[in-house]
């Protein structure tokens, strides 16, 4: 019984027409001489009839359960008018079947094979190839496909080369955590998984491939979260003597393209928004905003510094600020205990506490309406209006702009305040500051990575004597709904330049050949000039499949523990493969 076409194609087109199907049983409804059974494969599901006119195949139907693999073959006819099912492609027909075969049975699922199933995550990922089954997930992993497709053509059509690069290399610092592999050859030795290509990429500029790309696999051994994973994948490209904005209207032009491909969506490149880091942060609070979402932080230092709440007037002395937001509607949607929990939670961002006030038509109330009797000037400086909440922040510029932030998400979650109609809201963020202080390594780091160019204005900034951390970088990011999709910039190809940038992370000229020897030493052999971005395919596929968490559209992902239950990785190994090693593992 060969398959003929998909169960869930089937519509009036087949009518009369006999078809051979195959796929999983969805559900089996038994009323004895007549059984339905509703057959799903990857692209939905079709009605089966099986009646007492062909015996043979109701007596296969009778052995029939849920998530049993079958084949039959039928007629395609149409359904009767009170059975007709509006919601699916096959609803106003069904097949009669004829032959019927098992060929393969099934335990009972641990949860339904079905959209929005009610199952622990734990579980799911532990069986995760029935969790696969479950239509959503196809469809997400079906449109992370069409993405690689459309790059993978786009590309192509832009004469760009596929090069793999290695990924068993150097352990270089770039940032995170490698993940180590092993060498048995050489005891004591190991190989590095690619953090990203950064190094291969430029170094395949050195050697005249002008226009890179591959889809990547890259892998940091770091904390999880929502939209991150110990592996992913990103789109690669480097090119040389590009300028920036050509790179970016290089990529805006594959955006445009693969939106089309994807989700029949046709984009407006010529809208998509250009800002500053400095204007990203101080209208958002973040690198990475979420433009769909109307209100922005307002700076109010200058108003309330000479007040007399002393939270907010000690913030300025100390030197931080006193910022806003303005949340439309968020007076008479938040309760006390609503507000409560906000304060509670913005606490990890180092926050001491939520100040707000409620705008009516009597003026400002809350908690703190007495040291602003007037507030027409901060009523007119938040644009607020009657029926809006005003949330504070005060203190630290970064505590401040990460607390608002949340605010600003947060807020426009729960009141549903997001922008539907700007489903798509992309941008780019440029002008990035070369350096960023890092808490996690007490020290300052590349703020995009150790081989991004700096601003020609800035260059003297790395000069001996001078202060490197007021150095911006020719580095841009594209954004879309709050995420970042992707990060590049134009890149260091002399090696002058390249040891002032090392020597300002502090690496002693040693150091830095000896963690980049083979890329400086080919800066000495004419490197053009370049640069490039890596996009995200992982968070691409999330947003745009309408999930909220990576794992959705990753066929078998980590759980937040960085483990996988269904395998159960990591796990320990043999002492014998440790000895080929020459590891020794202590006992816990």
């Amino acid at each position: 019984m060969k398959r003929t076409t998909y169960a869930g194609l089937i519509d009036e087109k087949y009518l009369g027409q006999t078809v051979t199907l195959s796929g999983w049983v969805q559900k089996r409804r038994d009323f004895g001489d007549l059984i339905f059974v509703d057959l799903r494969d990857r692209e939905g599901i079709v009605q089966l009839t099986f009646s007492a006119t062909n015996q043979i195949a109701l007596s296969v139907a009778e052995e029939m359960r849920s998530e049993y693999v079958i084949s039959i073959t039928g007629l395609v006819v149409n359904r009767n008018d009170d059975q007709v099912n509006n919601k699916i492609k096959s609803g106003k027909i069904e097949i009669n079947v004829t032959d019927a075969k098992i060929l393969a049975t099934s335990k009972t699922p641990p949860f339904y094979i079905e959209n929005g199933v009610n199952a622990n995550e734990e579980l799911k990922l532990k069986y995760r190839y029935l969790d696969l089954r479950r239509p959503e997930m196809q469809q997400n992993l079906r449109i992370r496909s069409k993405i690689m497709s459309s790059a993978m053509h786009f590309m192509d059509q832009n004469d760009f080369i596929n090069i793999e690069t290695p990924i068993l290399a150097k352990s270089t610092p770039e940032g995170a955590r490698d993940y180590l592999v092993p060498s048995r050859i050489f005891p004591g030795s190991f190989y590095a998984l690619p953090q990203s290509p950064q190094l291969f990429k430029q170094l395949l500029m050195g050697a005249g491939f002008d226009r890179y790309f591959q889809i990547a696999r890259a892998f940091r051994d770091e904390d999880l979260r929502g939209d991150r994973q110990p592996e992913f994948t990103q789109m690669d490209i480097e090119t040389s003597f590009m300028s920036a904005d050509e790179i970016r209207t290089l990529v805006n032009a594959w955006v445009k393209t693969m939106m089309h491909d994807v989700v029949n969506f046709d984009l407006d490149t010529a809208k998509i928004p250009t800002l500053t880091w400095q204007e990203s942060m101080d209208r958002f609070g973040t690198d990475k905003p979420d433009l769909r979402i109307a209100y922005e932080l307002k700076d109010l230092s200058s108003i309330v510094k000479t007040s007399d709440f002393g939270v907010f007037t000690n913030a300025i002395k100390a030197g931080g600020v006193v910022k806003a937001i303005a949340v439309p509607g968020g007076a008479d949607k938040y309760s006390r205990k609503g507000l409560d929990k906000l304060a509670q939670y913005i606490e990890r961002f180092g926050a001491k506490g939520l100040a707000w006030l409620k705008v009516t038509d009597e003026g400002l109330k809350g908690p703190i309406a007495k040291f602003f009797p007037e507030g027409n000037d901060l009523i007119h400086a938040t644009g607020a209006k009657v029926g809006d909440l005003l949330l504070f922040g005060a203190g630290r510029t970064d505590i401040v702009a990460a607390t608002l932030d949340y605010l600003r998400r947060q807020t426009a979650k729960d009141l549903e305040l997001v922008n539907q109609e700007n489903a798509w809201a992309f941008a780019w963020i440029v002008d990035w500051p070369l350096f960023e202080y890092s808490e996690d390594f007490d020290r300052w780091i590349a703020a995009h990575h150790p081989f991004t160019m700096p601003n020609e204005e800035d260059l003297h900034y790395l000069d001996e004597g001078e202060d490197p951390h007021q150095a911006h970088a020719q580095s841009y990011d594209l954004v879309l709904n709050g995420y970042e999709l992707g990060s590049g910039s134009i890149r260091i190809h002399n090696m002058a330049i390249q040891e002032k940038m090392l020597k300002a992370l502090g690496f002693t000229p040693e150091a830095a050949h000896e963690a980049f020897g083979f890329l400086l030493e080919g800066m000495d052999f004419g490197f053009p000039p370049m640069g490039g971005i890596a996009l995200g395919l992982d968070r691409l596929a999330m947003l745009l499949a309408g999930q909220e968490n990576i794992r959705e559209v990753i066929a078998f992902p980590k759980n937040s523990r960085a483990t996988e239950p269904m395998t159960q990785a990591p796990m320990p190994v043999d002492g014998k493969q440790l000895n080929d090693l020459g590891l020794f593992v202590p006992e816990n």
